[in-house]
């Protein structure tokens, strides 16, 4: 099979691709699956990121005063392009991140639906109102030039569910794709100019930290929504001090739990907890990690689960019948191999092994086996396992004595992102609701499942109150009070003192 290569795209940049004549740098990304498949080359020049911001600068008075009407009509010609585009986005996800191709579909799917979203149930949350009893009105305006910062683990489907909103409310957009993940935002480029977007409402710059560090501290942006680590999100934080009026829009992972209640349905909890910990090789920001399970069925769960990652394909994402790839690179593996070493030097019992697969048939990438430990007890605390966010396919199984020390348990982290409770209880649920701090809970469902329809976004160290998804609007415009002059008949006012 003979794979084409993004070689030198180019930035998009006021509504043209530039290749820079002398690259200060070049992303050369090679296939985790695979590490003889070249996905891409794009060569970066520095300097890009102020010819982008600039050109964004200049492109939002007219993109603002154009109008919804018309932002809504140019968004529905982008949706059906991408869409169009949406077997070659699906394989250039495959072969960028590793995951499987129909995870990688799944994603180029979402791109669409996102929009239907967002001009959609999305919108109510800033419709602008009149109070004519006031008389007043509650309006939204644009920031002005918004940066968007993208992950590597869903490089099209994130970035597209802040771009998205950002636009539709008459705001510009400079993004950046992670340097590991650079290729999908080709096709998100290619798909708004064929949409026939104004050159400079949307631009896309490439590179590694220095282009990232130059764009979310250029004071040319009014706001940056970026999705990635904690350490990178309180630097952004930290270089953005001095600007209280820059808005920042943080989606940072999180350490996930699932609480499995005596009562549960153990098989469907096994099924739920074993995709969420397992499905892009556990790097998704909600995954499961962490299992807590009262003693009446600890056992049998530890039983099904093993079985499920026992029974899990793992191999080459462009091969049918795969359920899990590789890591998105050697470091993550090494860390990831690492962490659980020293669980299992602390006590933890290995239950299913894990670990690496240097080759996957003929392919040469940063695979790994899934794995499923259990502690001795639930306050066993490892150093970078325990409490910190491994990005990859593992579960730490805890036993603990109810629902109460599950919540605490829960809860017991820097992070506050996602958790599942399995109880056939309703009040057991409601119970665990009011005492779990996460911006997202299920029931009885997978904690690595999200629905657009709602909002996303965590607590904690998972986020600053910004969510995204049906809410990824209420960050992309601001709220202007307006108190209309009174009526023509209304009485002069008077105060105590003055014009009494």
């Amino acid at each position: 099979m003979t794979l084409d290569t993004f070689d030198a795209p180019g930035d998009y940049i006021n509504g043209a691709f530039v290749v820079p004549d002398a690259p200060d740098e070049t992303l050369r990304i090679l296939s985790p699956a695979d590490q003889n498949d070249v996905v891409g080359v794009h060569p970066v020049a520095h300097d890009h990121v102020d010819q982008a911001i600039d050109a964004a600068r200049r492109a939002y008075p007219a993109w603002r005063r154009l109008g919804e009407a018309k932002r809504r009509e140019l968004l529905r010609k982008y949706q059906e392009v991408v869409r169009g585009y949406e077997a070659q986005i699906a394989e250039t996800i495959a072969r960028e991140v590793g995951k499987p191709l129909w995870d990688a579909m799944g994603e180029a799917k979402a791109l669409a639906g996102k929009v239907d979203l967002m001009l959609g149930e999305g919108a109510r949350f800033t419709r602008d109102e009149a109070l004519d009893d006031l008389p007043g009105a509650i309006r939204h305006r644009p920031h002005g030039v918004l940066s968007v910062v993208g992950p590597f683990n869903f490089p099209a489907h994130l970035p597209n569910g802040q771009i998205v909103p950002a636009l539709l409310h008459g705001n510009t957009v400079v993004f950046k794709p992670s340097e590991k993940t650079p290729n999908a935002a080709v096709w998100l480029a290619r798909a708004f100019h064929e949409a026939g977007f104004p050159p400079g409402v949307f631009n896309v710059v490439q590179g590694g930290s220095h282009s990232a560090k130059a764009l979310v501290r250029h004071r040319g942006i009014d706001g940056i929504l970026f999705t990635g680590s904690v350490a990178v999100g309180q630097s952004i934080v930290a270089a953005n001090a001095d600007r209280p009026g820059c808005l920042i829009a943080l989606e940072l992972g999180g350490k996930n739990a699932s609480i499995v209640l005596d009562d549960a349905d153990v098989e469907r909890a096994a099924r739920q907890i074993a995709f969420a910990a397992y499905a892009s090789a556990g790097q998704r920001c909600t995954a499961t990690s962490r299992v807590y399970a009262t003693p009446g069925i600890i056992d049998r769960l530890q039983e099904r689960l093993a079985a499920a990652a026992q029974a899990i394909t793992v191999g080459y994402p462009l091969d049918s019948g795969v359920f899990m790839g590789p890591l998105i690179d050697e470091g993550s593996r090494e860390r990831l191999l690492a962490a659980q070493g020293r669980a299992r030097a602390a006590g933890f019992e290995a239950i299913v092994d894990g670990g690496a697969l240097p080759k996957v048939g003929d392919h040469q990438g940063w695979y790994v086996r899934p794995s499923l430990h259990r502690a001795p007890r639930a306050d066993l605390v490892v150093e970078g396992y325990t409490h910190d966010e491994l990005f990859g396919p593992d579960v730490a199984l805890y036993p603990v004595a109810d629902l109460a020390e599950a919540c605490q348990r829960a809860n017991g982290t820097r992070y506050g992102l996602a958790a599942a409770v399995f109880t056939a209880s309703e009040e057991s649920f409601e119970a665990a609701a009011d005492e779990l701090r996460v911006g997202v809970l299920h029931w009885n469902q997978s904690s690595a499942g999200a629905s657009g329809r709602l909002p996303f976004g965590g607590v904690g160290e998972s986020g600053n109150h910004r969510p995204a998804g049906i809410l990824a609007g209420t960050f992309c415009a601001w709220p202007q009070a307006v108190r209309f002059t009174p009526p023509a008949d209304a009485p002069l006012p008077t105060w105590p003192g003055l014009y009494g």
